[in-house]
């Protein structure tokens, strides 16, 4: 037994959110994906910044644990399938519980994606995912008829779906593919005709990023397609940087999604400190002083 009038109240106060985020920062807002609950320092350090919609997702939890020595994220998505349901119910639930109630929590499952491995999913995952306090899914299907069904079970429990749309020559199929302008309007028009309530577009720059601070001709006309078929609010992603992030702004698009970068940010910065740390050991080493860690001194 459903009880659909709450879910309803449910989903419109995920949207809210959704909503408040975009306006809070002009009309473009950033989504930080990659989060996941196994370290849920990086999650409260992009809220204390500010960020609040968070997408922890299978792929990401994949990497985090070095699940069969994967390194990034485009071997990651090999082996997505093998992260488990539960997994990703307990990663939900620590980020939520580490960032409050206040954030968007959207998150990407096993099954969630384009799936060549089958992949069991019941309802009652659905509903445990919003137990532990996911506001939505976040979705890559290829095919309006998975998406459909995909739709109906997330809002029988409460949840709102963040669905793209991809390109036929992207490395991963990452959503419903369209090419042209007036396809990917058509395609967005059809998302919103079976319930999808928020829609976005992969640029096809994924695990790569632009230095230049352009995006390309194409993309900015697809979002300018989509942008302008549509009224849920709409997303950014692949490739997504420093360096560019200015030029998507003036697309109109609604929130802009990051992941990567951070990573490397983060990476870098570890790398750059742990340095630090060796250069000073060595040289108190060449002086005759400890090599290792602490004050020196002995008791």
């Amino acid at each position: 037994m459903f009880n659909h009038a709450d879910m309803q109240k449910r989903r419109e106060r995920a949207i809210a959110k959704v909503r408040a985020a975009i306006d809070a920062h002009g009309g473009t807002t950033l989504l930080s994906t990659g989060i996941t609950g196994d370290d849920a320092r990086l999650a409260r350090a992009v809220v204390d910044a500010g960020v609040r919609l968070l997408e922890p997702n299978h792929p990401a939890l994949a990497l985090a644990r070095g699940m069969h020595g994967v390194h990034d994220m485009h071997s990651a998505e090999g082996i997505r399938h093998e992260v488990s349901m539960d997994d990703m119910i307990r990663d939900v639930h620590g980020i939520r519980a580490a960032t409050g109630h206040d954030t968007f929590i959207t998150v990407g499952i096993p099954g969630g994606f384009t799936e060549l491995d089958p992949v069991d999913i019941s309802e009652a995952n659905f509903a445990n995912l919003a137990r532990a306090g996911a506001d939505g899914l976040h979705t890559h299907k290829a095919s309006l008829e998975d998406l459909r069904e995909w739709v109906e079970a997330a809002h029988r429990n409460g949840l709102v779906v963040d669905a793209y749309i991809g390109h036929p020559a992207d490395r991963h199929l990452f959503g419903i593919p369209a090419e042209t302008p007036a396809e990917v309007a058509n395609v967005a028009k059809a998302m919103v005709e079976i319930g999808v309530d928020m829609i976005g577009l992969m640029t096809g720059l994924s695990y790569e990023g632009e230095s230049a601070g352009v995006i390309p001709p194409t993309v900015r006309d697809q979002l300018k397609a989509l942008v302008g078929a549509v009224g849920v609010p709409t997303l950014a992603e692949g490739g997504i940087n420093l360096h560019n992030h200015d030029a998507f702004r003036g697309t109109g698009v609604n929130i802009l999604v990051v992941g990567t970068s951070f990573d490397d940010v983060a990476k870098q910065a570890v790398a750059e400190v742990a340095r630090e740390y060796l250069r000073g050991s060595a040289g108190q080493s060449e002086v005759g002083g400890p090599s290792r860690g602490g004050s020196g001194t002995q008791s």
